[in-house]
């Protein structure tokens, strides 16, 4: 039997399925989650089937997550999407269920579940849910809306398709994705914009953005320096990919601050492999795409002279 079917066998035992996915969601992680729940709903009408997780404004043109009650994850089939680590799931409630399975493109460096299926080489969850309806086909009926969130969780996590995860069996996916009836261009047109907040936020990166000699860069974004943009519940994520798009920058880090004044590192690479760095500070992810937490401005200053290092060192080996 392989993992899909497994999945499906446990799918179809559950009377109630409750699907979670990470804190501060990105289109992979809403698109995933939202997705399979569709998908599970149109194969398994008589089944509850339910998504949680806090809803944000700026997705909800993606849809939103159920609101689901305690005593509910009795006897429950917990499924957890695109979500590498525990700490990170939205919603504590995830492991009072029946039992608990991961799916997962992250590396799999905290294998917590009862059954996982985990593809760090896959450029995103919906991509693997898509995997996992044609694997089991026809058992699972992917629904035009399912469809669209599928290709928007995509469409995220490959940044437009332009990060090295993007293969042709990505493309092969949103193909057979584009086949059902959902506007693509209007999806690509709803993760493109912005609103005036973070354009301005956008122009202050570009402007104050600090680039080394060795093609790292890095930028510091404190409550303080956030504030007059009035951001208010919209995610600074936006951001994080344009320093890629300067030439003379190889790998950049995103210092944000959180609430108990710790900052949020967002680590991205052109080339240089930074997820070993990010395991300094606490964090993981992929080789190209990471995040930590530095807790002062001395470990501040250090991952700013370790990403400088790793740059270096990448440099030297390529020239």
């Amino acid at each position: 039997m392989t993992i899909q079917q497994e999945i499906l066998a446990q799918i179809k035992q559950a009377n109630t399925i409750i699907i979670h996915r990470h804190q501060r969601p990105d289109p992979d992680a809403i698109g995933s989650q939202l997705g399979l729940r569709d998908i599970l709903r149109a194969s398994f009408p008589n089944k509850m089937v339910l998504a949680v997780g806090k809803n944000y404004p700026g997705f909800a043109w993606m849809g939103e997550a159920d609101t689901v009650e305690d005593d509910q994850y009795q006897n429950a089939l917990v499924i957890v999407v695109d979500t590498a680590n525990q700490p990170r799931v939205d919603d504590v409630r995830w492991n009072t269920g029946s039992g608990v399975i991961k799916i997962d493109h992250h590396p799999n460096e905290d294998p917590f579940g009862d059954l996982l299926w985990v593809e760090p080489e896959a450029s995103s969850t919906s991509e693997l849910i898509y995997d996992l309806c044609a694997a089991v086909k026809p058992e699972l009926t992917i629904s035009d809306d399912a469809a669209r969130l599928l290709y928007a969780g995509i469409v995220g996590d490959t940044g437009r398709f332009m990060y090295p995860a993007t293969t042709a069996h990505t493309h092969t996916v949103t193909a057979g994705l584009m086949t059902h009836q959902f506007s693509a261009s209007e999806v690509n047109q709803e993760e493109d914009e912005i609103s005036i907040p973070l354009a301005r936020l956008s122009a202050y990166v570009y402007q104050n953005l600090n680039i080394l000699d060795s093609g790292a860069a890095y930028l510091i974004l404190s409550d303080e320096i956030l504030a007059p943009f009035n951001l208010g519940d919209e995610s600074t994520s936006a951001v994080v990919p344009l320093p890629g798009r300067i030439k003379e920058v190889l790998a950049w880090a995103i210092f944000v601050e959180s609430k108990d004044h710790s900052y949020r590192i967002r680590l991205r690479s052109k080339g240089p492999s930074i997820n070993e760095l990010a395991k300094v500070y606490g964090g993981g992810g992929h080789a190209l795409a990471s995040g930590a937490v530095a807790k002062t401005d001395e470990e501040i200053k250090q991952a700013i002279a370790d990403l400088d290092a790793v740059c270096q060192q990448f440099e030297g080996e390529n020239e």
